[in-house]
């Protein structure tokens, strides 16, 4: 019998061709701590992927977008993450950080070299590799429209990926 799995929801939102991250905590008890991630979390008893979600985006940025669309799932060992898409519509001035160190938008250079930079902490951080490789399939993917994020990803070497 495998151990259960835990499970977790995220949010790719993106602005402007970007995509907002969130700087995990520099805690050793927390699944990568101090680096870069997308927004989101564990899914409690009785919750839908999508409740998770919204209620871990109020809590954590204060914001939750119109719309969230379904990306993909992706399976590790001992984690499931449910992953959702949709738009920034409002400046990072408007949102709060309510948990990690730092919010920032990754560019298509820095989500290609899997590095931001963190004003907070005057340094940079690297991406996170689950959430890293899933966001490289987002950006070649139909579900971005951003064509100019695309072709900045697609002239940078990123090759076409599933989220498995």
């Amino acid at each position: 019998m495998s151990p259960p799995h835990v499970e977790v929801a995220l949010a790719i939102l993106h602005r402007e061709g970007r995509l907002l991250m969130q700087l995990r905590d520099d805690l050793p008890s927390i699944v990568y701590p101090g680096i870069w991630g997308l927004f989101g979390g564990h899914i409690e008893a009785g919750e839908t992927p999508r409740q998770a979600l919204l209620r871990e985006l109020v809590e954590e940025i204060g914001y939750v977008p119109n719309q969230l669309t379904r990306f993909c799932q992706q399976e590790d060992v001992g984690v499931r993450r449910h992953y959702f898409y949709g738009e920034l519509a409002v400046p990072m001035s408007e949102l709060t950080l309510g948990e990690g160190q730092d919010m920032g938008l990754c560019s298509p250079a820095e989500l290609k070299k899997g590095e931001l930079y963190s004003p907070r902490l005057g340094e940079v951080r690297s991406l996170g590799r689950p959430h890293r490789q899933t966001l490289l399939n987002f950006v070649t993917s139909h579900h971005f429209q951003a064509h100019s994020f695309q072709d900045s990803i697609a002239q940078q070497g990123a090759g076409e990926a599933e989220c498995k």
